[in-house]
């Protein structure tokens, strides 16, 4: 297994090209001059990143006045993203990266303790990008619930 990448404050995002919930290719570098939010998740419609990702959509309105704006990132196909995005009224993009090559890219692909068994899969992480998509917080291995009103108080939202 390759080593894992762990991305820290300082360091540049790494780029990327992925198709959002809509097919419209979506790149980092489309967003510089805005600051974002990145969160990888593991899967669409299951409890858990259901309540991430709707947390997210409610604060919405609290991260754009503060400047940020948000992305999630899964290996959901597109279909799927749709799908995701319409049930539960997303309306940030949601990227598809089925071949983890974004994931592995931000070390969040790799092995996690997975109810006592180390397993591989998706490691739920958030990223805090400033204008120039250099990261100003990386965090690793974080719980659904409440992460978000924390990325609120990190950002002053």
């Amino acid at each position: 297994m390759t080593e894992r990448v762990i991305l820290e404050p300082g360091m540049p995002a790494p780029d990327f090209a992925l198709l959002d919930q809509d097919g419209t290719e979506r790149a980092l570098s489309d967003f510089r001059g805005s600051k974002l939010v990145i969160f990888f998740y593991p899967q669409a419609m299951t409890p858990a990143c259901t309540t991430e990702a709707c947390e997210f959509q409610e604060s919405t309105a609290a991260l754009e006045a503060a400047g940020y704006r948000v992305i999630g990132i899964s290996r959901d196909a597109v279909d799927k993203l749709r799908r995701f995005a319409d049930r539960d009224g997303l309306d940030y993009p949601l990227l598809s990266d089925p071949d983890t090559a974004v994931h592995r890219a931000y070390g969040t692909f790799g092995e996690k303790n997975s109810y006592g068994r180390i397993v591989e899969g998706v490691i739920r992480s958030t990223f805090i990008l400033d204008e120039q998509g250099v990261i100003e917080r990386a965090l690793y291995n974080i719980k659904a619930t409440g992460h978000v009103a924390r990325i609120l108080k990190m950002v002053d939202a």
